[in-house]
């Protein structure tokens, strides 16, 4: 099979001069905040907050929509979960999350899909008329703004996922807005041995997004000699990205190195190069097939382009052929959450493919994928129209 003319990594990867770059000063919510506290991932913050907030045995009222792996670390923390109905359009649906309060619920969670902002001051009332907690899912919404307010400060809680929007090779945030709550811990960084290996994978894969040919060749034959000198090594990377909650993980906070390279970034100028090309994703193919959003809100940062197909495993399967490290989105639920009840969601998972516009991809190269996006989709369809 003839090697792809292109490397476009889904999440954004590490050039490196960003190493040598200084942290700059009044950086936005939520590293603004005296209460912020960093993790390696999110998903550890997430844990030890069902401790703060006393939520074992206690139900907390989630979207039927989830990653997986938020489901699994309040599981393991010993919450209890119920979930809500999540529409089509990833919209939350209020009077459910209503019906299904009962004096067992002990807070609500909230996620900012993609990082469009949901419906958080009304979730926020619901919380405040019950009195229990809203917990603040921030995870895609990092740098995402409501008017002029950073996104993340309405919940009691809420949480980030760094590495989904900066190049960082690990990085969650929590932050307890509800001084009056406590706060969590700060965990002590990982082993430099493994942090070392994920940078210079993310250094790669930048050159391999940035270098043409050359770029690609060199991260495959690097890649070869790394995975055998690890294992030489015996170094395990704890690796971001993956699909599973690990409490041997618990431990381990964001590298100094990390946060260095996280604040070291002009954050209205990350959130302005995500909108310019997710809008420009939206004009090269809109005419093939309609946005799966109406429009971009002012002050939004988007995660990915949502592109909406009849088979996401299928599609996903041929853009990575291609180079195109396309993601299923969030394709399997939790066995918790019963998808017989919830059938929207189950399109949802079916038919979300995640298109990169992280701000390391150029136009030019953006354009590419778009070309390559169109041909797949059109030759899918061709298919389909066949077979019926």
């Amino acid at each position: 099979m003839k090697a792809p003319d292109l490397f476009v990594p889904a999440f954004p990867s590490l050039s490196p001069t960003a190493l040598l770059r200084r942290p700059r000063r009044n950086q936005p919510f939520p590293f603004s905040s005296t209460e912020v506290r960093y993790f390696y991932f999110a998903r550890n913050g997430l844990w030890q907050l069902v401790k703060l907030l006393g939520l074992e045995g206690r139900e907390i009222l989630m979207p039927s929509y989830h990653h997986g792996v938020e489901v699994e670390t309040f599981m393991d923390a010993g919450a209890r979960l119920r979930f809500y109905r999540i529409g089509r359009r990833m919209e939350v649906d209020l009077d459910d999350v209503e019906r299904k309060i009962t004096n067992q619920t002990a807070a609500l969670h909230l996620t900012h899909f993609v990082g469009f902002p949901g419906p958080v001051r009304e979730m926020k009332a619901l919380a405040e008329k019950h009195g229990i907690l809203l917990i603040e899912d921030c995870a895609h919404a990092l740098l995402t703004c409501i008017g002029d307010e950073p996104i993340g400060q309405t919940g009691d809680v809420s949480l980030f996922c760094l590495y989904k929007k900066l190049p960082v090779p690990n990085g969650g945030a929590i932050v307890v807005n509800n001084k009056s709550l406590g706060n969590v811990l700060q965990p002590a960084p990982p082993p430099a041995s493994s942090n070392l290996s994920i940078l210079a994978s993310s250094i790669l894969r930048n050159m391999a997004l940035r270098g043409g040919w050359p770029g690609r060749t060199l991260r495959q034959m690097a890649l070869r000699v790394g995975k055998g000198t690890l294992r030489a090594a015996n170094v395990e990377p704890v690796l971001t990205g993956t699909e599973h909650f690990k409490r041997e993980d618990l431990s381990l906070g964001m590298t100094r190195l990390a946060l260095r390279i996280g604040l070291s970034h002009d954050m209205d100028r990350v959130r302005q190069e995500l909108r310019r090309n997710y809008l420009f994703l939206e004009e090269q193919l809109g005419k093939v097939v309609p946005p799966f959003f109406p429009s971009l809100p002012p002050g939004t940062a988007p995660f990915f382009y949502p592109l909406v197909v009849k088979d996401s495993r299928a599609t996903v399967t041929e853009l990575l052929a291609r180079g195109i490290e396309a993601v299923e989105f969030w394709h399997g639920p939790h066995p918790a959450c019963d998808m017989r009840q919830f059938p929207d969601v189950a399109w949802l998972r079916n038919s979300i493919v995640e298109i990169p516009c992280h701000q390391e991809i150029s136009i030019s190269t953006l354009r590419r994928v778009a070309e390559v996006v169109r041909e797949v989709v059109t030759k899918n369809k061709t298919k389909s129209a066949s077979a019926a």
